[in-house]
């Protein structure tokens, strides 16, 4: 069975300096150019928050937050969080 997404090419101009720093990355992560950037539009178009981190941007917007929060590691974080 052929579960291949339909791909359309997209053609793009980019300061030089960034398509050589795309091209380290992707390199790093032993990827290709286009598969990398693709991951990339990928995380930016479809990031959504779970709820948990919802409820905790109504909150920290609402100014509800039980005092401040410990952002020097990420356990404190989660401790002052009282997650």
């Amino acid at each position: 069975m052929d579960m291949a997404l339909e791909k359309k090419p997209m053609y793009s101009v980019s300061p030089a300096y960034l398509i050589d720093k795309l091209k380290e990355l992707a390199a790093k992560d032993r990827r290709s150019l286009n598969n990398y950037v693709e991951g990339l539009l990928l995380d930016a178009v479809y990031h959504e928050p779970n709820e948990v981190t919802r409820v905790s941007f109504e909150e920290a917007k609402d100014d509800k937050l039980d005092g401040p929060i410990d952002t020097s590691n990420v356990e404190s974080m989660l401790k002052s969080m009282g997650l």
